[in-house]
Order: structure tokens, then sequence, then C-alpha cells
């Protein structure tokens, strides 16, 4: 059963960075793609970033430039350093796995204060 434990959440001024750490409980280059996903109160669940097994990376457009999806296969860890953080990006951040299947983690809150 493939678990994926999200990390790193928290409170910061708009402006402030946070970086987030998405550890698998297997090896993370079994899956085609890894990602995090985003979701606020009352909104739907929406792709932030994801990237392939061989390190190409896909980017929403209202985080270009701000946020930079990373992945370690030693540590079967993925990472997602956040910038220039604005109050319109809080919400929960899911960790996903690809292998067919999507897999989620349990979620980790974050919230930008003005």
């Amino acid at each position: 059963q493939v678990q994926l434990v999200e990390s790193g959440g928290g409170l910061v001024q708009a402006g402030g960075s946070l970086r987030l750490s998405c550890a698998a409980s297997g090896s993370i280059f079994s899956f085609n793609t890894m990602g995090w996903y985003r979701q606020a109160p009352g909104k739907q669940r929406d792709l932030v970033a994801d990237i392939t097994r061989s390190g190409s990376r896909n980017y929403a457009d209202f985080v270009k430039g701000r946020f930079t999806i990373s992945r370690d296969n030693a540590k079967n860890t993925v990472y997602l350093q956040m910038n220039s953080l604005k109050p319109e990006d809080t919400a929960v951040y899911y960790c996903a796995a690809q292998r067919g299947t999507r897999f989620w983690g349990q979620g980790t809150q974050v919230t930008v204060s003005s």
C-alpha cells in the first residue's frame, strides 16, 4: 500500500516562503508522475505542479516563477518550494503520486496572512 506523508505547511506572512515535503513509503521512481495539488475551502482541487520520472516539470500559471517542484529519488521525497507567497495561496496542499491509479496524501495546511 502506498503512503504519502506531507509536511512543512504552516502560517506565513505574504511574501514569505515555505517548503513542503512529501515522503513516500516506497520508491518514487515507480511512479510515472508525482505532484502537488491544492484545495481552498469551497473550491475544487487544482494541480499546482508535477514532475515526471524523467524530471520534466509542469506548473500551473498561478505559481509559475514562484514555486519550484523537485524530487530526491534516494530519499523517496518530493518537494515544493514556495516563494513570494500570497494570501490567495492559502489552501490545503496535497501530494499525489500516479502509477495508473493516483494516490493521495492526507494534506498539509498552508495559510498566508496579508
